[in-house]
């Protein structure tokens, strides 16, 4: 059995990924408990394509900690 869930060790303790905008072609850094980003040169908006485990799981708030719960359900509406 695990210690933590796996699934909110991305939300805990994010990780950065850098995609490629769709628009202009520039690099735009966005982090695993970010739902959105910003083209630093175009503006374009890029989302995460994670679903998030607050989003089904009945423990989320118990495991992430209440912040951290918090800020992503506001994130999220």
């Amino acid at each position: 059995m695990f210690d933590h869930c796996p699934g909110g060790a991305q939300l805990r303790t994010p990780t950065l990924s850098i995609k490629r905008c769709p628009q202009c072609g520039e690099e735009i850094e966005i982090f695993s408990n970010e739902l959105k980003a910003s083209c630093g040169r175009c503006g374009f908006v890029i989302y995460n394509d994670l679903q998030t485990c607050i989003q089904w799981c009945r423990y989320a708030r118990e495991c992430l900690g209440e912040e951290t719960y918090r800020r992503m359900m506001e994130k999220k509406e």
